[in-house]
C-alpha cells in the first residue's frame, strides 16, 4: 500500500515539475492546413514566419503538429478543391492567406476553425459578423488599419508631388472592392487628388485597363487582390510599358520591378496568427476570439524603376522607407 502511496505521490510530483508542452497532451498531434493563393517560392518567408511563431508557443511541425501546406499557385480557381482537400483530410484547423482565400475555407466548412493570417473586409465578405465577436468558424489577423488607405496616398504624392490624377486598379469580384474605392476615394478627395475607378474581372482585361490609366490619369494606386498578387510581374511590366508611377500593396511587386509599395508587413501577420492557432488547440472559440488589426508597415522604394520614369524620390521619403532597392 506504502509503495501505491509513493509512486502516486511520484507521479503528481512529476506531472507538477514537468507539464506537458503545448499540443501535446494525449500526444495528438494536430493536423493544421495552410492555404495559400500563391506559389511555395512567393510566399516562402510568411511560411517560416508562421512557422517561427508557432515555435514560440512550443508547436514543432513533425513532433506535436504537422503543417499541410496547400498552394493554389496562382490559380484561383483552385482555391476550392484545395480546401476541400484539406477538410476531407481532417485538418483540425486551417490557417489562410487573403479574403479570397478564406471564402473558400469558408465555403468547404462551417465547422473547421480558420485563422485568418491577413485578410480585408471579413464582415463584407460575410465571414465574420464582426471584429469583437466573429461568431462563426473564422477569427485571425486583419489586413485592414483606420487610415491605411489614407497613408499609402500621403505617401505616394510625397513621393511624387506632381500627381494629381489617380487610377485606382481594383477587381470588382472583391468582396471588399466597394468600400476599398470609397477609402482610395476619400482620401483622394482630402488631398485635392481626381480618382479614377479602374474595375475589371480577369487577368486578361489588365493590358486593356493599364492603357486606359494612362490616358486617364498620370498615376496608378493598386488596390490589394489575390489576382493582381497572382500576376505581379504582368502588372509592373505593364505600368513600367504606360509609365505610370504606381504605388502597390505590397513589397513584392517592388521586387519584381515596380516603383514603390506601402503596406502590412505580410510575414509579420502570419507570425501573430501562430497566436490565433494555439489557443484554438487550447479549446477556445473561434467565435469568441476577437480579431486584430495590423501593427507594422514597410515603404519600399526602387530607385531603379524610379529612374526609368524619370523620377527623384525626395530625401525626406527615402529617409521614411524600410528598404530601398537600388
Amino acid at each position: 500500500m506504502k509503495t501505491g502511496l509513493a509512486f502516486l505521490a511520484f507521479v503528481f510530483i512529476s506531472v507538477t515539475l514537468n507539464p506537458p508542452a503545448a499540443g501535446q497532451n494525449d500526444a495528438k498531434v494536430w493536423k493544421i492546413g495552410v492555404l495559400v493563393s500563391s506559389s511555395a517560392a512567393l510566399n516562402a518567408s510568411r511560411d517560416e514566419a508562421l512557422r517561427q511563431g508557432l515555435r514560440e508557443f512550443g508547436y514543432i511541425d513533425g513532433r506535436n503538429i504537422k503543417l499541410d501546406f496547400k498552394y493554389a499557385e496562382g490559380k484561383l480557381d483552385r482555391l476550392p478543391q484545395l480546401a476541400r482537400q484539406l477538410v476531407d483530410q481532417k485538418a483540425d484547423l486551417i490557417v489562410v492567406g487573403g479574403t479570397r482565400v478564406a471564402v473558400a475555407a469558408h465555403q468547404a466548412t462551417a465547422t473547421t476553425p480558420i485563422v485568418v493570417a491577413g485578410a480585408g473586409d471579413l464582415v463584407r465578405a460575410g465571414l465574420v459578423r464582426n471584429f469583437s465577436f466573429p461568431g462563426g468558424n473564422v477569427t485571425g489577423v486583419s489586413r485592414n488599419s483606420p487610415d491605411f488607405v489614407g497613408k499609402r496616398l500621403e505617401i505616394f504624392r510625397q513621393a511624387v508631388p506632381t500627381i494629381t490624377r489617380v487610377a485606382a486598379l481594383g477587381n470588382s469580384t472583391n468582396p471588399g472592392y466597394e468600400r476599398n474605392f470609397k477609402e482610395v476615394e476619400l482620401g483622394a478627395r482630402a488631398m485635392g487628388i481626381a480618382i479614377q475607378p479602374v474595375w475589371i474581372r480577369s487577368a486578361a482585361e489588365l493590358d486593356k485597363a493599364l492603357a486606359k490609366s494612362k490616358s486617364d490619369a498620370d498615376a496608378l494606386f493598386v488596390m490589394p487582390d489575390a489576382l493582381f498578387n497572382s500576376h505581379m510581374s504582368w502588372i509592373v511590366e505593364l505600368t513600367a510599358k504606360n509609365r505610370l508611377p504606381a504605388i502597390y500593396p505590397r513589397s513584392d511587386y517592388v521586387e519584381a520591378g515596380g516603383l514603390m509599395s506601402y503596406g502590412v508587413n505580410l510575414a509579420e501577420l502570419w507570425r501573430q496568427a501562430a497566436w490565433y492557432v494555439d489557443q484554438i488547440i487550447k479549446g477556445m472559440k473561434p467565435d469568441n476570439l476577437s480579431l486584430t488589426e495590423p501593427t507594422k508597415f514597410d515603404l519600399v522604394i526602387n530607385l531603379g524603376a524610379a529612374k526609368q520614369l524619370g523620377l527623384t524620390i525626395p530625401p525626406n521619403v527615402l529617409a521614411k522607407a524600410d528598404r530601398v532597392i537600388r
